[in-house]
């Protein structure tokens, strides 16, 4: 039987940070699929469509991943695609409270669905989307931290929103 995660996140945008461990729960899963979730609340720099395309660019070719979005509970996502796991990644300490109490909730209403955790590579341990916004946001170098294609997208949303002043 073919052994699936879900890989939920905003991903606005995708690092690569995301990148590593998608390929580490690629050692662990026969497919990941990740999930581009529309958390309002986070303000998003860019549309569903926009983060599904460069997620998209990023795995071209690779049959292991799916990307999809989804606007729920990430528990039903997963019962429907029949997945055994929702892959989560932790930076540090300060990760763990909030994952732990979403990981409780998530095996209360699904028990058939584990949360696996990740620690997130030493090299992207401080790589965070919302930093990488606010560094590209004022001009600076996010090489390394992304995929080309996503600091060429960031480039060009942060030149649109000064262009109009």
């Amino acid at each position: 039987m073919e052994t699936i995660a879900v890989y939920p996140g905003s991903f606005d945008p995708l690092t690569n940070g995301h990148i590593d461990l998608v390929e580490r729960g690629l050692k662990i899963f026969d497919k990941v699929v990740i999930v581009t979730l529309n958390n309002r609340a986070k303000k998003p720099l860019f549309a569903v469509e926009e983060r599904l395309a460069m997620i998209r660019d990023c795995f071209k070719g690779m049959d292991s991943v799916e990307v999809d979005a989804f606007d729920g509970l990430v528990v039903d996502y997963a019962r429907k695609r029949n997945a055994n796991a929702i892959l989560r990644g932790m930076r540090a300490v300060s990760d763990f409270e909030n994952e732990f109490q979403m990981a409780m909730f998530n095996r209360r209403l699904n028990r058939d669905v584990q949360t696996v955790f990740l620690m997130t590579g030493m090299r992207w341990i401080f790589t965070s989307s919302s930093g990488i916004k606010e560094v590209a946001s004022f001009g600076g170098d996010v090489s390394g931290m992304v995929p080309p294609s996503i600091e060429k997208k960031l480039k060009e949303k942060f030149h649109k929103a000064y262009s109009k002043g």
